[in-house]
């Protein structure tokens, strides 16, 4: 019988290829979009941090959830610094949602809010996603527009609280190994998983179409 972790991967394998091989991230990491484009995507992150985190100190004591709360993984602050440093001291007067945003927004704080399982799923889509791919987008947005190594503008991508993200990622398929659900709800947490890579390459294709290569 597979890991819980490994049936999670496996199950979302075919979403995360899509999720990557979006026109608009290839096109983006092939350094084919101007930096407005990567800032209109890092404040789109924005929207999906701030509903994953906003509510996470409430589930810090659930059985189910509460593990995977780690403050060492919060992004929000780093995104914040990102988004002031590509935008401009006044970034929050502009900051707006695409509705494909909104629509995984929406979701990841309703799980928060009521489905602790649901919460998992989201978190494990988006931190190590962030850990692994997104160490790609760091290097290829630091090589295409000559942002500081590790510095203002991917900080997003920069975990400093953690000293060994290849062990962390470890002990985190362990934390899924032990999560206190049964079955049938670890069914129904693969599932939002899937979804929440639907939501993700959603706001992937809105995006590409704000910023056509054509333009």
């Amino acid at each position: 019988m597979d890991s819980f972790s490994a049936l999670i991967r496996t199950a979302s394998h075919e979403q995360h290829v899509e999720a990557e091989t979006s026109t608009f991230m290839s096109d983006l990491l092939g350094g084919r979009l101007g930096v407005a484009a990567y800032a209109r995507y890092t404040e789109q992150l924005w929207f999906v941090y701030e509903a994953l985190e906003s509510g996470a100190g409430r589930l810090a004591s659930d059985p189910v959830a509460g593990p995977f709360i780690r403050p060492e993984l919060f992004r929000l602050p780093a995104l914040e610094r990102d988004l002031a440093h590509l935008r401009g001291a006044g970034w929050r007067a502009t900051l707006s949602a695409l509705p494909a945003t909104r629509a995984y927004a929406d979701r990841v704080r309703e799980c928060a809010e009521r489905w602790p399982g649901g919460y998992v799923a989201h978190h494990y889509t988006r931190y190590l996603g962030d850990l692994s791919g997104g160490q790609i987008i760091r290097d290829s947005a630091e090589r295409t527009w000559g942002f500081t190594r590790k510095g203002d503008g991917v900080r997003f991508y920069v975990f400093e609280g953690l000293s060994n993200p290849a062990a962390f990622k470890r002990s985190y398929r362990e934390l899924l190994d032990a999560i206190a659900v049964d079955d049938l709800e670890k069914q129904r947490v693969v599932t939002e998983c899937r979804r929440a890579f639907a939501l993700n390459t959603a706001v992937f294709r809105a995006l590409g179409e704000e910023f056509p290569l054509s333009a």
